[in-house]
């Protein structure tokens, strides 16, 4: 099991955390999801992980320990048909912890802990769908590339004009100033 923690235990000795635990593990299997303290649910995380990872082996050896741990047969007859079943593609993961604020009588942190029984969603597919996605909004993308480079060029055509009639009244402008003062030096 996980490496024993130190410090004060959740229970009174090492023999009463194993049974609280057990106790734990087998109502998070029946119900799928538990609300406890946050504690609790963060030592029953690995524990609870490390059944499931038994029960995707499937095998009888692996039926026998999580039997020594956990008594109820229909707990573990569920944890190896159904859960195990609809966890076998994932790697890790199989549970979730989520807080959920206090507790009204004694103001203890609560937290709600989860299987995760989702398909997972593996990265190269959801590559593959962005890509194919990407691919499909290209040819849009071609034709607004397209559009916005004809809308740009009729922007510079018409900068140009009054950018040149500008120019034409400065220089206009500069003539004029040399005009008199050419004939001022007559």
């Amino acid at each position: 099991m996980p490496t024993p923690t130190k410090g004060p235990r959740l229970g009174g000795g090492p023999a009463h955390e194993r049974l609280m635990l057990a106790n734990l593990a087998a109502a998070l299997f029946e119900h799928k999801r538990i609300t406890t303290t946050v504690t609790k649910a963060k030592r029953l995380k690995p524990y609870a992980e490390r059944l499931v990872t038994f029960a995707k082996r499937g095998d009888l050896a692996s039926r026998r320990r999580v039997l020594g741990l956990i008594s109820d047969k229909g707990v573990v007859h569920e944890l190896f048909t159904d859960i195990a079943g609809a966890v076998a593609n994932r790697d890790g993961g199989y549970t979730r912890i989520t807080k959920i604020g206090n507790r009204k009588g004694d103001n203890a942190p609560m937290a709600v802990i989860e299987l995760v029984l989702e398909p997972v969603s593996p990265k190269q597919a959801v590559v593959a769908e962005a890509t194919a996605a990407a691919a499909k909004a290209a040819p849009a993308a071609e034709e607004e590339v397209v559009e916005t480079e004809a809308v740009e060029a009729e922007a510079a055509e018409t900068e140009e004009a009054p950018a040149a009639e500008a120019d034409a009244a400065e220089a206009e402008a500069a003539e004029t100033e040399e005009a008199p003062a050419a004939e001022d030096k007559k």
